[in-house]
């Protein structure tokens, strides 16, 4: 089976050498994969390996303890389907950089009470709907102007725009998949340039939260629903799909995507993805694909 092992570091440090790219090609002919010559997709930050293995699974966990030891990110997958088709991303701690109901909770002087709740339910340790419904019911009788406040100081992660463009350009379709609130995604889509979002409702009555959610709440199973359901309107294989976040809500679609990605996540996620990105940006994304930083889209 024909692999590709791809070598990321954070772009802002740009400090992937031919030093990392020989310790992993040795690391690879200890195991007896038969290599072609290493090809740069920018320079100082990605760099493919293209090998013969079987393992996959085997391979992985090598790659993971390289990286561990190297401070880069090493990718392993098949070159077959590279370039995915459809992308969905989770929005909170993925496409922006914090949890924006922590962010809105905070204006009512909830946040630390509320991140508990959250990280615990990123976590996999809460039911998610259950946390979800118990962080919103303190927010009973705020303001909707707390939203506006929240959206405001909501920031983009390094590298949002330019995967989800690059991906847009190249014929591939995206969605913001989130378990938080339409009134976010729906800006952060439009921000960003996905063609869709799907997320939650809270209800809102006379300009103030009545903390309470619409139903159905957008959850784990419903993120690995969307998955299937686009991938199957959209005629797109589900090896041809992609799927990213943090958290253990994102786990199901991350598994069953072609590619999943855990972003900078919780541990159990980061355990069992195919794939983890702990150091590079969202442009990562797009070196796992194959794309080389002169294809970017700004």
């Amino acid at each position: 089976m024909e692999l590709v092992a791809t070598l990321i570091a954070n772009p802002e440090q740009a400090s992937l050498t031919q030093q990392h790219v020989d310790h992993i090609q040795t690391a690879l002919e200890k195991v007896r994969c038969t290599q072609s010559s290493p090809s740069w997709l920018a320079e100082k930050i990605a760099c493919d390996i293209i090998f013969d293995g079987e393992d996959l699974s085997t391979l992985r966990g090598m790659a993971q303890d390289e990286a561990s030891e190297l401070g880069i990110d090493i990718i392993i997958q098949p070159t077959a389907h590279r370039r995915k088709r459809l992308l969905l991303a989770d929005m909170d701690s993925t496409i922006v950089t914090g949890e924006t109901l922590d962010e809105l909770a905070g204006i009512a002087g909830l946040k630390e009470k509320v991140a508990a709740i959250t990280d615990r339910a990123m976590r996999g340790e809460l039911d998610f709907k259950e946390a979800l419904r118990e962080r919103v019911a303190m927010l009973k009788g705020l303001s909707t102007a707390a939203l506006d406040e929240t959206l405001k100081i909501t920031e983009l992660n390094n590298g949002a725009r330019q995967l989800v463009q690059t991906m847009r350009a190249n014929g591939a379709y995206t969605v913001l998949v989130s378990g938080g609130f339409k009134f976010f995604t729906n800006a952060v889509r439009k921000e960003v340039g996905f063609h869709e979002d799907r997320s939650n409702e809270m209800i809102i009555v006379n300009g103030v939260l009545t903390g309470e959610v619409g139903d159905p709440i957008l959850d784990r199973d419903a993120k690995l629903d969307s998955l299937n359901s686009i991938s199957s309107a959209k005629q797109i294989p589900i090896e041809e799909t992609l799927a990213t976040g943090d958290g253990a809500n994102d786990l199901p679609m991350i598994l069953a995507a072609g590619l999943g990605v855990a972003f900078h996540a919780k541990p159990i996620v980061e355990e069992k993805a195919p794939a983890a990105i702990r150091y590079g940006d969202l442009t990562a994304i797009l070196y796992i694909q194959g794309y080389r930083r002169e294809e970017f889209c700004e």
